[in-house]
């Protein structure tokens, strides 16, 4: 069987093709293999670390669905020390993402770096409580027990447990349980 000229050149360039493929596939599996487990800290024009914890200052605060005053409000806010996540920074204003995964924009005056947390969110609703321990550790006396969605002050977070403070109740809680904390994240007061 004759091949045209041309129906070579295409199987040559295809195979050509197949052969850019492979190799770019073997590379890019290569470099994912290679890569950290954990990611680079990322710093924000601000200079401090992104995605981080931070909670609001105000009991009433607009979220923007863009990054100023002439945006219109998408939520707003009504307790004091809710915790948020920063995401993204533009100028004097703040990408924040709360509890239920909610995104909208922020001016900096209204966020404050005390770090407050909230035990278990996505147990909202059910039946469940959470130990509030005398001590760090599973092993440990039970100081209270909270519900799931109440919001506390972190002091200090290990990695592994956070002491928080809960109207007047100080004590630990696993910091799994604890949004507002990433997980192996050391706080210090």
């Amino acid at each position: 069987m004759k091949v045209s000229g041309f129906a070579s050149l295409c199987r040559v360039v295809s195979a050509a093709m197949f052969g850019l493929v492979v190799i770019s596939t073997g590379t890019l599996t290569s470099a994912i293999a290679a890569a950290p487990a954990a990611p680079e800290v990322t710093r924000g024009p601000s200079g401090l670390q992104l995605p981080r914890f931070v909670s609001l200052k105000s009991g009433r605060v607009n979220s923007r669905i863009g990054p100023g005053v002439n945006y219109a409000v998408g939520w707003m806010y009504m307790k004091s020390g809710l915790p948020m996540e920063i995401i993204q920074e533009y100028d004097n204003w703040r990408r924040v993402r709360d509890s239920d995964g909610v995104e909208g924009w922020i001016n900096q005056s209204l966020l404050s770096g005390r770090r407050t947390g909230i035990v278990a969110p996505w147990q909202k609703g059910k039946q469940t409580q959470i130990s509030l321990m005398a001590e760090p550790g599973s092993g440990a006396g039970v100081a209270a027990i909270l519900e799931p969605g109440v919001i506390g002050t972190i002091k200090t977070c290990n990695g592994e447990w956070c002491e928080m403070t809960f109207d007047g109740h100080t004590g630990w809680v696993s910091q799994s349980l604890v949004w507002g904390a990433y997980p192996g994240e050391t706080v210090k007061d």
